[in-house]
């Protein structure tokens, strides 16, 4: 392998506002799973926001890693999720993999896989990985120092002659089964201004033999997920703890235009405040709320309603679609935005509040803030918040956790809805996340950590609660099975 060396690395995410689900690409191919309203596709329905995101919020894989993320637009037709193309193995094949900030997984189905879909209707391909068939393909073993290390959310009880196992469940039903297998990864990585170069990274993943429920379905059916979650079970401490960058990534999702980047590497410009984040138990980014204000009036809430406990806290997730917070603050914040709106009426359409406006909601209705420790705002405006339905129909974007049952419903839970059109910064050197509002069509400047020189990079049109029980005699049972496959 080359000499190991730091360097920015970047995904452009590439959201074709003119075709259903295409898009260009710069450096990974990043394709929606789910197009948004306006671009010509036929969306779900409005429930869907809520399904998606309710599901998330059950889902905690702790036996998998990689790196990278990203999400789109918003709106009442779309979940706003992505998958890009990635390299693995010599001679390198191509998978489609989810992206998702707020998941420590890195998995792709191999062979031989039991239940895996086999067919796709966004995809006209999915692709089994056989470690067999790559030269840099090796298999993970359990007294390897992968499976045994403490860093580790689970460490399985399993015989150091087979296979080091991982399994999975998810409260929407679907679950992931098989063994960790290290291969290269390739990707791209910035060179200079606009300008990358392939490189590759020896990363341990997933190798899924067995999907069940919805990993097993080919409902938007792709061969992997990859995540950027707070947690030491990414990629991006793979790439960390090769020399190849700074823990550090960034995302700006251009909500208007369908475009905006995300990036690895620490980001020098624009300056960005920041706010702490707080250590915890969780894998999504914990921060201290302050306060909210209303068109410059600050909400009266309970003092403690913004504490911080096993139970309580304030997550940003960027694979969260909406933004969830608890019942009483729901409730005066509704009251806040609708004040000067006695006239509107407000009916409930697929567990949404949603009301008729002939009216730009923008001149009518008051700017949300949210105030975070170390004075840092984040500015929610009427366009972000309304999610238009149908026509001069909208929907409130916030939602009750408490009618959620998903086990979050003392917590803030702060979505793409609120994120989008802004730079967000995640340092976990620094141990904080930071964000500035700003035009996610146009460019950022990146710092090479290996040469110190910054380099430009331009926009382009772009995209928990339970806990994991692990099966160890059935996955023992398909480690034994496949061992002498994958070994042979």
């Amino acid at each position: 392998m080359a000499p190991l060396f730091q360097s920015a690395i970047l995904l452009a995410l590439l959201v074709a506002s003119s075709t259903c689900g295409t898009m260009a690409i710069g450096v990974f191919q990043v394709r929606r799973k789910f197009p948004i309203m306006g671009d010509g596709c036929k969306g779900s329905d409005i429930g869907t926001l809520q399904t998606h995101d309710r599901n998330r919020h059950h889902r905690r894989l702790v036996a998998a890693e990689l790196s990278l993320g990203g999400l789109g637009g918003i709106s009442t037709s779309s979940t706003g999720l992505y998958y890009t193309e990635i390299g693995i193995g010599t001679p390198a094949m191509q998978y489609y993999v989810q992206v998702d900030t707020g998941s420590n997984a890195f998995w792709v189905n191999c062979i031989p896989c039991k239940q895996c879909p086999r067919k796709s209707d966004i995809l006209r391909k999915l692709t089994l990985y056989d470690p067999r068939s790559s030269v840099s393909s090796k298999a993970v073993k359990c007294d390897d120092m992968f499976c045994t290390s403490p860093d580790r959310d689970v460490r399985p009880e399993c015989n150091i002659s087979l296979l080091c196992p991982y399994i999975a469940t998810y409260a929407d039903g679907g679950s992931t089964i098989g063994v960790f297998v290290t291969d290269l990864v390739h990707y791209n990585q910035l060179s200079g201004n606009g300008l990358t170069q392939s490189t590759n990274t020896s990363v341990t993943f997933g190798c899924g033999l067995q999907q069940s429920g919805s990993l097993n379905t080919s409902e938007a059916a792709v061969d992997g997920i990859i995540g950027f979650a707070n947690s030491n079970n990414t990629m991006l401490s793979q790439l960390a703890a090769a020399g190849k960058t700074k823990k550090i990534f960034s995302h700006c999702l251009d909500s208007r235009n369908g475009g905006g980047i995300f990036a690895i590497g620490e980001v020098v410009e624009p300056k960005v405040k920041t706010t702490p984040l707080v250590q915890n138990n969780w894998i999504l980014y914990l921060v201290n709320l302050k306060m909210i204000d209303v068109d410059g009036t600050t909400l009266q809430l309970p003092a403690n309603i913004f504490e911080t406990t096993e139970t309580k806290g304030t997550f940003i997730d960027s694979g969260t679609t909406l933004a969830y917070l608890p019942e009483i603050v729901y409730r005066e914040l509704t009251l806040a935005v609708f004040a000067k709106h006695p006239d509107i009426t407000l009916h409930d359409t697929d567990n949404f509040e949603c009301f008729n406006f002939l009216h730009s909601v923008d001149d009518r209705f008051p700017k949300i803030t949210f105030q975070f420790e170390n004075d840092l705002a984040l500015d929610v405006y009427p366009h972000d918040y309304l999610l238009e339905y149908e026509d001069k129909q909208y929907c409130f974007g916030f939602q009750d956790a408490a009618k959620q049952d998903d086990g979050h419903q003392d917590m803030f839970l702060l979505g793409d809805m609120v994120i989008s059109n802004k730079l967000v910064v995640y340092d976990m050197e620094k141990k904080v996340i930071g964000w500035t509002e700003y035009n996610c069509s146009s460019s950022i400047k990146i710092k090479d950590e290996k040469t110190g020189a910054t380099y430009t990079v331009q926009a382009d049109n772009i995209s928990s609660g339970q806990r994991i029980q692990w099966q160890m005699p059935l996955v023992l049972l398909l480690v034994t099975k496949v061992s002498n496959y994958l070994l042979s």
